[in-house]
């Protein structure tokens, strides 16, 4: 069965090395998106990028992997993701946060 239906997307663009509380930063966002009951959450591990700085991070071969890019999307509700906001922001010292309106269609098992 297809549910369509109108929601938000969250992209939080962090760094591989960003800290929160002791703890890498996006597992302090996914486990906080989790418990406030979001829809869900995927963290993308970038193999090249640059930021604010234009430092270019790269995961290649023959060197080690410094800070690569981590983008972080969260899909639900407009209103629960603005409500979510105010957390990211004790936690974001360094990074960007988009906000997209997406059309999402989720496949469910049954009629």
């Amino acid at each position: 069965m297809k549910l369509p239906f109108e929601a938000s997307l969250l992209r939080v663009f962090i760094g591989e090395n960003d800290k929160a509380d002791g703890k890498p930063l996006h597992e302090v966002i996914v486990t906080a998106a989790r418990k406030r009951g979001l829809a869900g959450a995927t963290v993308l591990r970038g193999i090249l990028g640059f930021g604010a700085h234009s430092r270019i991070h790269t995961a290649k071969l023959l060197r080690l992997s410094e800070d690569l890019p981590i983008v972080i999307e969260i899909v639900d509700a407009e209103e629960k993701i603005e409500a979510f906001l105010p957390e990211l922001d004790q936690w974001i010292s360094e990074g960007l946060v988009t906000i997209e309106k997406v059309r999402v269609i989720a496949y469910r098992h049954g009629s």
